[in-house]
């Protein structure tokens, strides 16, 4: 069995769209679309989100993967004001949706994928999802995470 990769002390160099994941600031996700307030999101901004139980979420759509009663999950907005891909990184398998907002809170429209990968090697990125989107605000959906905390970042990519 090979030995696992010996990472560096410094953090690694990223590319320029995920060179704010080393400097995350914390944001506590909402339980609901009622209280989405305080959770939004600047692109090309890390966060140190905080979860919640997941008994305690009401998604406003039902996640692919919710998680078990010991999982962890939020709601995040982020508003996009170009087009183009943009990449969700995160620092755990934790499963992702991200709902364009409908008029009402629930009649959204759930996005589809477009690349899935990891990050680069000692970073501590360990998923990243990639999306092509329109101008607009988007929900980002948290699901099924074995911790209550998650560094998570959305950047447009060039």
């Amino acid at each position: 069995m090979p030995s696992p990769m010996a990472c560096p002390s410094d953090p690694v160099e990223l590319p320029p769209e995920l060179a704010a994941w080393n400097q995350r600031t914390r944001l506590l996700a909402a339980r609901d679309t009622r209280s989405l307030s305080g959770a939004t999101i600047a692109i090309g901004k890390g966060i140190e989100g905080g979860l919640r139980p997941t008994p305690e979420m009401r998604y406003a759509q039902r996640p692919e993967k919710p998680g078990g009663s010991v999982s962890f999950g939020g709601l995040y907005t982020f508003d996009v004001a170009e087009a183009g891909s943009y990449r969700v990184a995160l620092g755990s398998a934790a499963w992702i949706d991200v709902i364009k907002a409908g008029k009402k809170a629930g009649d959204g429209t759930a996005m589809t994928s477009t690349a899935h990968g990891h990050g680069p090697d000692c970073s501590g990125i360990r998923k990243m999802v990639d999306f092509t989107l329109e101008p607009g605000t988007y929900l980002l959906q948290v699901s099924a995470n074995a911790d209550d905390r998650l560094p998570l970042l959305v950047a447009r990519l060039p």
